[in-house]
Parts: structure tokens; sequence; C-alpha cells
């Protein structure tokens, strides 16, 4: 089965379960229901709630649920739609608490309200589950480069990032991505880490369709955190025997005719704690042709701000999923340096006879996204095509 995560810590079931029991005592125990139907809804609110748990119990990790595709639907629909009930039972509960005060006397919140808010969690919870299963489609950026050679002016890049291949995102799905990604017309496809959600024996099948992936100036990838937690050496063995270009810790160089731009990859963050190297951008430039423009594919976006003063150019960058849900992203993104979804300009360094660089950093919201918490709302996920266009010098006239 491969290395899993079995030296990291679990998801504790007692935090995840914390919004189910808030959902018991202030949803399920007001409602006017027999006691044993209200027993049922709660041992079963209660078993919902500990997907995560379940998931360990069937692979040995509580990244790679191996259960049907239908299961897994369900668990996260069910999952989601207690942590949606929660936050209305919140709202709910505040808002009678705001007209008891007002009218200086207790208010009840009818169980037709009760009832409605589940439903509203229940609707919001299967239209997040659809929303992060779809195939996405393709967004367009355009992005200056200074220095950019003429010859790459409209060069195009195909970024594909968090497929989290798994039983959520099977062989069916990757082969609708992949036909979707060939048929972009991109110079050049990456894949900016978080491939996979299980060991190389669990996700073979799944993958085989990546070795379809094709660009004139082929297709490279970089490791995600989550290449880490299944066994990290196979993985990349077996992500280069596919045909994609590894680059953890290097570069290539593209070419059109004596014009060169470099590509370069980073490890992941989190590489140390397995024991492998972590990112090392100045390993990744060694022997890179000097003044050419530099692109750094790099699985999380918190490190752009070294980047940038490294002078690179465009970050690519994933791993956030966009924060999932809008409201949500705020949090997530206080845990990646402000950085969570679309396009930022990152403050750099003095460039001779470019002036002060400012590199932009992109963070792809996810073409896929970890079936331990699959919804999105107001995040839609993508596959985002990036095409380059020559930035004006300081000086030069428009």
């Amino acid at each position: 089965m491969g290395r899993t995560d079995h030296r990291r810590p679990a998801i504790a079931p007692l935090i995840v379960a914390t919004p189910c029991l808030l959902v018991i005592v202030r949803w399920l125990v007001p409602l006017g229901l027999p006691l044993p139907a209200k027993g049922v809804l709660a041992l079963l609110l209660l078993l919902a709630s500990q997907f995560h748990l379940w998931s360990r119990l069937s692979s040995g990790s509580v990244f790679a649920p191996e259960f049907p595709r239908p299961v897994v639907l369900l668990l996260n629909g069910a999952f989601g739609a207690i942590l949606l009930l929660a936050v209305l039972q919140i709202a709910l509960d505040l808002g009678a608490l705001a007209a008891a005060l007002l009218h200086r006397s207790l208010v009840t919140i009818p169980d037709g309200v009760r009832f409605g808010a589940a439903g509203l969690a229940g609707l919001l919870a299967a239209l997040g589950v659809a929303n992060a299963v779809r195939v996405p489609p393709v967004r367009d950026l355009e992005v200056a480069i200074p220095g950019l050679p003429p010859a790459f002016d409209g060069y195009r890049l195909l970024q594909l990032t968090d497929l989290h291949l798994s039983r959520l995102f099977p062989a069916p799905w990757a082969r609708a991505v992949v036909a979707r990604a060939t048929m972009a017309g991109a110079d050049v496809i990456v894949i900016t880490g978080d491939v996979i959600d299980g060991s190389v024996a669990m996700r073979r099948d799944d993958v085989a369709p990546l070795a379809d992936l094709r660009a004139p100036d082929g297709v490279w990838a970089i490791p995600g955190n989550h290449e880490y937690f299944f066994d990290y050496p196979a993985w990349m063995r077996h992500l280069a025997g596919l045909g994609l270009g590894m680059l953890p810790n290097a570069h290539t160089v593209l070419t059109r005719g004596d014009a060169r731009l470099v590509l370069a990859g980073v490890t992941d963050a989190s590489a140390p704690a397995s024991g492998e190297a972590g990112p090392d951008l100045a390993a990744a430039l060694d022997g890179a042709p000097p003044g050419a423009p530099v692109l750094l594919l790099d699985h999380q976006p918190r490190g752009a701000a070294r980047a940038a003063a490294r002078g690179v150019a465009l970050q690519l960058s994933g791993h956030t999923h966009g924060g999932m849900i809008l409201g949500l992203d705020r949090l997530v993104a206080r845990g990646n340096d402000g950085f969570v979804s679309g396009r930022y300009e990152v403050p750099g360094m003095d460039l001779p006879g470019l002036g002060l660089h400012r590199m932009t950093l992109y963070v792809g919201n996810g073409t896929g996204i970890w079936p331990g918490f699959a919804l999105r709302l107001g995040r839609p996920s993508e596959m985002t095509r990036v095409t380059l266009r020559a930035a004006p010098r300081p000086g030069d006239r428009g």
C-alpha cells in the first residue's frame, strides 16, 4: 500500500465533532420530536461528523477515503451540511438573543425555522459538492513579464493544480480533465502539486490518464504536500514514468530560436517533515541562463516574497483551493501570508534596466480538491491558461 501518514497526527475526532455537538444541543434538542427520533438523528449526525475517522480506518490515512465514490460524495455532503447548519444555528441564536434583548422577553425559535435552516444547509452542501467535483472550465489570464523576449509574446501555459486524484476524482474524471486540458491549446502544461491522495498501488489506474496530457513544450510538475503523505520517492518515479517532467528544486529551459525562458520548480514546504529536501530556489535556478525571465512553480503561495526578491517574474501556486467557501477564504488566507485565490503583485527587487520589479503571483483555486472536504461555494474550481505578454521597460511609451 505504500507509506501513508501514520506518523502524522490524526484530525482529532473531538475537534471535528464540535460543530455536530452544537447542532445536537442547539438545533436538535429543542425540536418538538419524539425522544427516539431525536436519538436516531443524533446518532446519524455523530456518525457523519466522524468522516475523517472512517477515512483513516478505510485506508490508514485521513487523506484517502477508500469508499465507493457515491459514499464519498454522500459523506462530504453530510459533513458539509453539519458545518453549515452549525453556522446557521449560531446565526439564529444570535438573532433570537438580539430580539430577546430588544423586547425584554424570551424568544423561541419555531421548529419550522429550524427545519428551514436544516434544509438550506443541506441544499448548500449538495451544491457545494457538485461544484467541487465538476470538470472545471478553462480560465484565461494575461500576465506582463518584464524583459520577456518578443519570441515568447503570446506564449501560453496551462496550469492544473490540486487534482487530488482519488476515489472522489477517479480515472473517468481524470480523462475528462486531460481531454479539456489538451484542447486548451497551451504551449506547455504545468501541474503545481497535490496530484494524488493515496499510494501508487491505490491510485495507479486513476493517474494513468495523465500520460495522455500533451503540449508542444511538454508537461512539467512539482510535488505538493500530499505527495509526501504517500511514499514520495515512489510517486516521483511513477509520475515521471507517465511522462511528466518533474522539477523538484530544478528547472528546464524553454526556447524559441535564441530566446530563452526558464521554468523552475521547488519542492513543498512540508518536505523536511518527511525527511526530504525542502524548497531551494537557489538550487532550482543553478545553471539557468542569466537574464532569462523565470517562471516558478511552487505549490504553496506563502513563499512568494522570497521568490520576488530573487527576481522571479511569475509564480504559479495552488494549495489553498481558493479558500473553498466564500468567507472561509479569509481564514485560509491568514495561514498563507494573505494569498488565497487569484492574482497578486508581490514587491521584489531592482532589476538592471528594468527598474523596480514586482512579481506576479497566481494562486489557482484548484482543478480538484481534497476529498476530505469537497465543498465549493463562491470559489469555483479551474484550470488556468496564462498568456505571457512583454511588459514595457521603464521609460517606454505605450
